[in-house]
């Protein structure tokens, strides 16, 4: 799923870290779970200590959005009305199946998972998600390093190979993530 927790590393974390106002090393460990728990709670959010994409909304870090099957929420609801299929916030394989005929129909990349190009181009996200949400959703040049790290939880599994692989620009903040979901 698209969502940052304890155990992970990368460029998202860090960019989660900067807007917490907590160390920004780029490793989401128990600091900052806590950090997020009590950002959530003080926005009446699920107070799980998990970062996915109604935190990331509320938090004005649209270009870490990213939503795919496993994804729940505000957001998936949202896509699923623009899609015009059951909007019941659940992101499964038909709305899954949706997305990628929306991207074919737009001449995206048809991963079946919406980061902020894809949802760009939706009526409900076209104010949150523009140009410059989709240049934020590149890595910046102080963040490369962390595109040759491993994923701590992802150790000796090959990563997948395909559309999924390729969908993601190679500097896209969630390509390296991408590549492991199908």
């Amino acid at each position: 799923m698209s969502i940052l927790k304890r155990g992970l590393k990368g460029a998202p974390v860090k960019r989660l870290q900067e807007k917490l106002g907590i160390g920004a090393d780029g490793d989401f460990g128990p600091g900052t779970e806590k950090a997020v728990r009590e950002f959530q709670k003080a926005n009446n959010l699920s107070a799980d200590g998990i970062a996915g994409p109604d935190t990331f909304s509320v938090m004005g870090l649209h270009e870490l959005v990213l939503l795919r099957v496993g994804s729940r929420g505000v957001a998936v609801k949202q896509l699923q009305e623009d899609l015009g299929i059951e909007a019941d916030g659940v992101f499964g394989q038909g709305t899954k199946a949706a997305v990628i005929q929306f991207q074919q129909d737009n001449g995206l990349a048809a991963d079946g998972m919406a980061g902020p190009v894809t949802l760009a181009k939706m009526k409900s996200f076209e104010t949150t998600f523009t140009e410059e949400t989709i240049k934020k959703a590149e890595v910046q040049p102080d963040e490369e390093h962390f595109e040759t790290e491993l994923l701590p939880e992802l150790h000796g599994v090959a990563p997948i190979e395909g559309a999924a692989a390729e969908a993601a620009p190679d500097k896209s903040l969630w390509g390296k993530l991408k590549g492991w979901f199908s």
